[in-house]
């Protein structure tokens, strides 16, 4: 990354009070991925910058600084922010974790960038969430090189087929087995219909949600290791 940038679309993913008056701020940028920086004084009531620090407001950031942590020099804000409520912003703070957990510094995830853009806007509006929060994280895990295959068995290569019952092994994939003879975990078994359901991204029957969401947690907890995600216990405590 350079010493310098101006300009870069941004979106802050998190924040933290640093030292009296500043903020530690995790960006998401369209051309450096995942960018750490001190916001000086912008914890302050003087500051320009207090306003705009804000989770889903399109940003256009200016940072300096040749390590890891960078500086804050410049803020615009881009459009009007995306105003997010109750379920719906939640989601939003979830997806946000799930950037800061995953991704890498200085990593250039453009395409994700634009799957984040897309996925905040789909929460604004009336598209159920279930669906919005799905596509974002079969896209993330693409992005990231642990992509699951939603259409074949992956011993057979042959395609899943409805009716048929599969044993899902994260970053392998989905192989058939045969429920009367099966020794394994429920929690590791989808039925074929669902994994359709979820490549189609046809999620409104509340059985095939319940399972997409079973298997999604599944596939990016293997990348998350131990630490559950502190977002998700603001969903246990709404609902």
């Amino acid at each position: 990354m350079d010493s310098k940038v101006f300009l870069q679309p941004a979106y802050i993913l998190h924040r933290l009070p640093f030292q009296n008056t500043s903020l530690l701020v995790d960006f998401f940028t369209m051309d450096f991925g995942r960018v750490r920086a001190v916001a000086k004084g912008a914890r302050s009531a003087k500051s320009k910058y207090r306003s705009l620090l804000q989770p889903f407001h399109p940003l256009l950031v200016s940072l300096s600084g040749r390590g890891d942590l960078k500086t804050v020099t410049g803020i615009e804000s881009g459009l009007a922010a995306i105003n997010l409520q109750g379920l719906r912003l939640f989601s939003g703070l979830y997806v946000n974790e799930l950037l800061v957990r995953m991704l890498l510094n200085h990593v250039e995830h453009k395409e994700l960038y634009k799957a984040y853009q897309s996925t905040i806007v789909a929460l604004q509006g009336a598209e159920d969430i279930e669906t919005v929060l799905r596509r974002f994280e079969l896209n993330l895990l693409a992005e990231l090189g642990y992509a699951i295959n939603l259409e074949v068995d992956c011993h057979s290569h042959e395609p899943i087929q409805e009716g048929e019952s599969y044993l899902f092994t994260p970053d392998i994939g989905f192989e058939l087995v045969k429920l009367e003879t099966s020794q394994h975990s429920s929690s590791r078994l989808y039925k074929g219909e669902h994994i359709v359901a979820l490549r189609q991204l046809k999620l409104i029957d509340k059985d095939i949600a319940k399972s997409a969401k079973r298997l999604l947690r599944t596939a990016l907890g293997t990348h998350l290791g131990g630490k559950p995600l502190n977002s998700r216990n603001l969903f246990t405590s709404r609902t």
